[in-house]
């Protein structure tokens, strides 16, 4: 077959796939490519949450009711939108960063950085309500769609954490989730979800006025160029003049009005609010330690600790920094203590067996990086284990570990590939 044949089979190859592959919009009514079926979609947001969550910071646990008055107005929000049928799972993330997502099949996070932001319950519906429309209207699978047609047949073993040297390489589902929360959405994505988003709050009973504010709060903080912001709500769902105004528009069509709730957010918002000096001594103390002055980073989450002891992140980083400081008997102490605050959390299980096996702890290292890798596997823990194997004579074990390693590439996988190549010699 020469090669004009070759392309023209490949293009009717594509218009067949892409023709059978047309659905409608459940939010706009609109026709679109559907590669990604419903069944499919709703399986990845539910495998890929509680992974992506951790690689986002984890639950917020130290405030269980304020995870559930967050599910609350969520679940409100979620009943009057166009499929009120998927699986809707709202969680309140532990980290500083302003930002809140949406995976596929409903599966949303807010993060206690932004929570803190808001001033009433109506300004927490419209955020949840725009994560919402971005589910509904399948906006994350198009994007994957998007990138599956660009890039059709290859696949991504894992990306870096940018803020985390011993996390390595988070690779497979967790990698794909975290990849898909931190995207940037489309200017048309983000005019669509604040638009609809805005419906549901006025079918919810909430003012429609809140979700003009809203984006009148982040234009002004985008202007003023908060890092906080431009690290995260701002990179994944970019402000503009243009939303502020259109948003306006529209409240003013459907009419404002309606249930606020500043004192019920108020008094949710209480302990949080009261712990924040905690969060903020934490903070300094990260920047601090990634700045290399480690005793004054000490004495940061040494107050943090003080504050708020029943926190696993402030004990999780104040064991890297003793491990900083050559202190791997004290790093061993506060990495258990973490563990045993959260012991589902995958870093504070990393943190730990990594720690266990540079004080050749085999058994603890082992038991502590395979339960990190059962949530979120990484490049370092499949290495790691590849290492205890070999102290424990396991040649076979070995191996596989480090071919497991080798696949996801930079530093991690030329140590795999050099390991891996020494025992098969």
């Amino acid at each position: 077959m020469n090669l004009s044949a070759v392309r023209s089979s490949l293009l009717i190859f594509v218009l067949a796939t892409v023709l059978a592959g047309c659905s409608v919009n459940p939010v706009t009514g609109e026709k679109q490519l559907s590669l990604i079926g419903e069944s499919q979609e709703l399986a990845m947001g539910a495998e890929q949450y509680v992974p992506t969550q951790q690689t986002q910071g984890g639950q917020f646990y130290v405030d269980p009711e304020l995870g559930l008055y967050v599910s609350e107005v969520g679940r409100k929000m979620a009943a009057v939108s166009d499929r009120p049928d998927l699986p809707y799972e709202f969680v309140v993330l532990n980290s500083s960063v302003p930002n809140a997502w949406a995976l596929p099949g409903g599966k949303i996070a807010i993060n206690r950085g932004l929570l803190t932001e808001l001033e009433n319950e109506a300004q927490l519906a419209s955020v949840l309500g725009h994560e919402i429309v971005h589910a509904a209207a399948r906006h994350s699978v198009q994007r994957m769609q998007q990138g599956m047609l660009i890039s059709a047949g290859v696949a991504g073993l894992g990306f870096a954490l940018s803020d985390n040297e011993w996390a390595g390489l988070i690779m497979g589902g967790a990698a794909l989730g975290a990849q898909l929360a931190l995207a940037q959405y489309s200017q048309g994505d983000e005019l669509e979800s604040d638009h609809y988003g805005i419906l549901y709050m006025k079918e919810a009973g909430y003012d429609p006025a809140a979700a003009v504010e809203l984006q009148e709060i982040f234009l002004k903080l985008s202007e003023g160029r908060n890092p906080g912001f431009i690290e995260g709500m701002f990179a994944t769902h970019p402000p503009s003049a243009k939303r502020v105004q259109e948003n306006r528009e529209l409240a003013q069509k459907i009419g404002t009005g309606g249930y606020r709730g500043e004192d019920i957010y108020k008094r949710k918002l209480a302990e949080l609010r009261s712990l924040q000096p905690a969060y903020d001594a934490h903070d300094k103390a990260l920047e601090l330690a990634s700045k290399g002055d480690m005793t004054a980073a000490l004495g940061k989450v040494n107050e943090a600790i003080r504050i708020l002891p029943r926190e696993a992140m402030f004990y999780a980083l104040r064991g890297r920094i003793y491990e900083e400081q050559k202190q791997p008997e004290k790093a061993a102490e506060d990495f258990e203590k973490a563990v045993s605050l959260y012991p589902e959390m995958f870093k504070y299980r990393l943190y730990n067996g990594l720690n266990a096996l540079r004080l050749n702890n085999l058994d603890k290292a082992r038991e502590n990086l395979v339960r990190a890798n059962e949530v979120v596997p990484t490049s370092i823990a499949f290495l790691r284990l590849g290492d205890v194997a070999v102290k424990q004579n396991n040649r076979k074990e070995a191996v596989a570990y480090y071919s497991k390693a080798a696949e996801a590439g930079g530093d991690v996988a030329e140590e795999a590939k050099r390991k891996l190549a020494a025992l098969t010699q």
